[in-house]
């Protein structure tokens, strides 16, 4: 396994589109294994192949606080059950250090792949649910900051950007 680089907001790859996995095979699995090793390393609870450069259908999460309950979505679909929405604070390995409030459907349904290629579905709630749909707006090519203002977003950017320089 690897530690695989995080992309960091303001990079324009995290805005690529990822298209759907072809087939399960291992070079997918791989792929799966090392981006758990990546997020449980920064720490972290959710990674989409897209924030690593990947840009595939493929998340991995684990909302577990031991870091027991290692979840593969690949091709995810969601449907919206209903249009009741609730507010978390969310987190992003690619915009570290930031957190802001984000509205979300309460209630979804995901169909995926798992690691074997299997088709499964579940009904997530609470945490998990805002992490599926927060990994899922990466393979769209969206990030957490445009759900906040302009403002807010710009004052983001300008930050990272800072930190990134001293780093280089």
């Amino acid at each position: 396994m690897a530690q695989l680089e995080i992309l960091e907001f303001p990079d324009p790859r995290l805005r690529t589109v990822a298209t759907p996995v072809e087939e399960v095979d291992d070079s997918v699995r791989q792929l799966i294994d090392d981006m758990f090793e990546t997020m449980y390393s920064c720490p972290g609870i959710g990674l989409a192949a897209s924030q690593v450069n990947v840009h595939k259908q493929i998340v991995v999460i684990d909302v577990s606080e031991d870091q027991s309950e290692p979840l593969v979505f690949i091709n995810p679909e969601i449907t919206v059950l209903d249009e009741e929405l609730f507010s978390y604070d969310e987190g992003c390995l690619s915009i570290p250090g930031f957190y802001e409030s984000v509205e979300r459907p309460k209630h979804i349904i995901v169909k995926a792949l798992d690691r074997h290629g299997e088709e499964f579905e579940m009904r997530p709630e609470g945490l998990l649910a805002v992490c599926i749909q927060h990994e899922m707006d990466h393979l769209a090519g969206k990030l957490f900051v445009d759900y906040v203002s302009p403002v807010k977003r710009q004052r983001i950017r300008k930050k990272l950007e800072k930190q990134q320089r001293i780093r280089a």
